[in-house]
């Protein structure tokens, strides 16, 4: 859109590194898309999302439900995303949590109010710029300050009723920020947190197009071994291949520790960096399973992001004890699915360390894997009768099959962790002593860009190194819809 010329070298052979989903047996299993924040037309991330022709038409899904939450014993509650009604159906389960439960919901609501998205990359802020979002976030300070220092494993331990605490601590990770599920929840209620139909891949094929349609070039299967470097200036990349390939300006959207310690060796960090990836909790990698059921689960409520259900005993995934399983039944997207069957899919949260020593191993590697989806299969059969019958495939991906396909430290699926210690942790997108050079994604993000995820950190990263290009290049920044 600004004139520049580029290309983008890509070590799979489909666009959208963790955006993506894949085909088995007429099924497809969706790995990114839970909600995607800015499907509310006249928002700022919605014309970010316009420009890039991510939404082209599609139709959106604004779920009535965030989770289901179900115990062995047949108790349930459901996070529904309208607040009002959340908390009405809260103060049902638990009136002993009532003056815990008003004052979340009453952050919840006052939180509608904020708009966060940047419009100016930091680098380019004046001291107006700065007073300005100081002036913003002013009526916020007090949410931030309580909830910005508290974990969810905290939060939980502010309920008395055992189901809530539950909810709160096993749904999202426990050592993350409390931040993170008031924004999520406040950004439910205004619907600007849709599902897209068609998922993950499609989403992803969309900007590839738009890219396409502008003069972009994309080289699939094209994975870079070395960032070429001369006299401390990004000069152009080596592929895996040997061939080498020069340019004016080179950014990686790759992992941050493959970037850094591989592919420029090292060569230039500096103890903060060193610090970051010795010292920052990643998000835990997780084991992904894929199921096609020849079912329609016409009753199971549609409109509903995933299903948190107890386990009757704590079982063994990836050297790990769990005691609770997510689940997502895809009804709500029938385009992933052939007619009258859902595609469901089931996350844990595992280790790397295991996976990739188990790996060397192969036959006891798939053996495994196996297992996780017998017992998968035994604990849905449970939950939705006669499931066990109806199972006409099965895929479970581990923290290594990530690792593989997307080259993530530690196989995470969205980097550093969000956490009290962490949320302000300032990264800059360039290294010491090198020129010409950027850094953008999850990587250079405390927490992945929670709450709302990697993908709004993506179109925003876009949009600001993009920035700093033009001004880098005396050029005025421009944008344009298809």
């Amino acid at each position: 859109m600004n004139g520049y010329r580029t290309q983008i070298f890509e070590m799979h052979d489909k666009p959208g590194g963790l955006c993506t989903a894949w085909q088995r047996k007429g099924y497809t299993f969706d790995l990114c898309i839970h909600w995607l924040t800015g499907t509310v037309p006249g928002s700022i991330l919605y014309q970010w999302w316009q420009e890039l022709g991510a939404l082209p038409g599609q139709e959106i899904v604004d779920m009535e439900r965030f989770y289901r939450v179900e115990t062995i014993d047949g108790r349930a509650v459901d996070i529904y995303t309208d607040i009002d009604r959340l908390e009405e159906h809260l103060l049902e389960v638990a009136p002993e949590d009532t003056e815990a439960i008003k004052e979340a919901t009453r952050s919840m609501r006052h939180l509608t109010r904020l708009d966060m998205a940047p419009g100016k990359a930091p680098e380019l802020s004046n001291a107006f710029d700065g007073m300005k979002m100081l002036l913003k976030m002013l009526p916020f300070f007090g949410e931030f300050r309580k909830w910005g220092s508290m974990t969810m494993g905290e939060f939980a331990e502010r309920f008395q009723n055992p189901l809530l605490r539950a909810t709160w601590r096993d749904f999202l990770p426990s050592e993350m920020s409390a931040t993170g599920l008031m924004l999520t929840m406040a950004g439910y209620h205004l619907k600007m947190q849709g599902y897209p139909i068609g998922g993950s891949l499609m989403f992803a094929q969309a900007i590839e197009k738009r890219y396409l349609s502008l003069g972009g070039t994309v080289n699939y299967k094209s994975r870079v071994a070395r960032i070429l470097v001369e006299d401390d200036r990004a000069v152009g990349i080596q592929l895996a291949d040997g061939s080498e390939h020069r340019a004016d300006y080179v950014i990686s959207a790759a992992d941050g520790y493959s970037t850094i310690f591989e592919m420029l060796g090292g060569d230039y960090v500096n103890d903060t960096i060193r610090g970051y990836y010795r010292d920052l909790p990643v998000i835990q990698p997780l084991v992904f399973m894929g199921l096609g059921v020849k079912r329609s689960f016409a009753d199971f409520p549609q409109m509903i992001t995933g299903l948190l259900l107890q386990l009757e005993k704590p079982v063994m995934i990836g050297g790990k004890e769990h005691d609770w399983m997510v689940a997502r039944i895809h009804n709500f997207d029938p385009t992933l699915a052939p007619e009258g069957k859902t595609a469901i899919t089931v996350m844990f949260r595992s280790n790397y360390p295991y996976w990739e020593s188990l790996r060397k191993d192969i036959k006891a590697y798939k053996a495994e894997k196996a297992e996780i989806a017998k017992t998968v299969i035994e604990v849905l059969d449970k939950r939705f009768p006669g499931l066990a019958s109806q199972v006409e495939v099965t895929d479970v991906s581990t923290p290594v099959t990530f690792k593989r396909y997307t080259g993530n430290w530690q196989g995470s699926f969205m980097g550093w962790m969000s956490t009290p210690k962490t949320a302000l942790v300032s990264m800059k997108r360039t290294l010491p002593g090198l020129d010409s050079f950027y850094m953008v994604g999850q990587w250079i993000q405390s927490g992945g860009g929670a709450p709302s995820g990697g993908l709004p950190t993506s179109v925003s990263d876009g949009r600001h190194i993009t920035q700093i290009l033009c001004k880098r290049d005396n050029k005025k920044f421009v944008t344009s819809t298809p």
